[in-house]
């Protein structure tokens, strides 16, 4: 689990280095991407009594992964490096195992730190991925997923504003889910096989616009 950590915190401070070089620098408010990615996920687990909802779980599962994004960046301060974050984290979780949470609670404290102390508590976040039904591995897989994806939104204009982030009629979050599903995450060369298979869909939906 620690190379697990070590390889994620490494990949989230490339994808942060490629929106800006100096990002850590930058002092960017990943604690309030964060508590509002948890008021999303809420969204998608349904909160409403007064009404039928069903939990849209593949929705949540991604907004826990982007919830990890967020929460990792907070993590680095300039002078520590992913891999004395990730000594740090599984020290935490050692220390002090996360308690079973009903989800809606776990996301709840875990905002709540976000929100009022600024801090990212890896324990509430292991209580949520409990919560959820997730393990580090399908976590690990996912994460890897959603940043093929943030890289190559980033290479096809997203801070531009020219990329589509829809493709026939689903957004490319959908378009992940279904590739995720497909393809072999234990291949060395995972990242790569699936950024290719992104970018042919992603060429494909293009071209059957025109």
């Amino acid at each position: 689990m620690l190379q697990q950590l070590t390889t994620m915190l490494e990949m989230q401070d490339r994808m942060n280095r490629k929106v800006h070089p100096d990002w850590i620098a930058q002092d960017f408010a990943w604690y309030r991407a964060l508590w509002i990615e948890c008021g999303e996920l809420i969204e998608h687990y349904g909160y409403k009594w007064w009404k039928h909802q069903q939990p849209a779980w593949d929705h949540v599962r991604l907004e826990i992964v982007d919830i990890w994004h967020f929460g990792m960046s907070m993590r680095f301060d300039g002078q520590n490096t992913p891999a004395t974050i990730a000594a740090a984290m599984l020290g935490e979780l050692q220390a002090g195992p996360p308690r079973p949470l009903e989800l809606c609670e776990a996301v709840e404290a875990l905002a709540g730190c976000a929100l009022v102390e600024r801090r990212f508590a890896v324990g509430h976040f292991w209580s949520l991925l409990q919560a959820a039904g997730m393990s580090p591995d399908e976590l690990f897989a996912a994460y890897v997923g959603k940043n093929v994806l943030n890289f190559f939104r980033q290479d096809h204009g997203y801070q531009q504003g020219s990329y589509r982030k829809c493709w026939q009629g689903r957004e490319d979050n959908e378009h992940l889910s279904e590739l995720l599903g497909t393809l072999d995450a234990g291949v060395p060369d995972y990242a790569d096989v699936l950024y290719r298979a992104l970018a042919q869909r992603y060429a494909d939906a293009l071209a059957e616009a025109r």
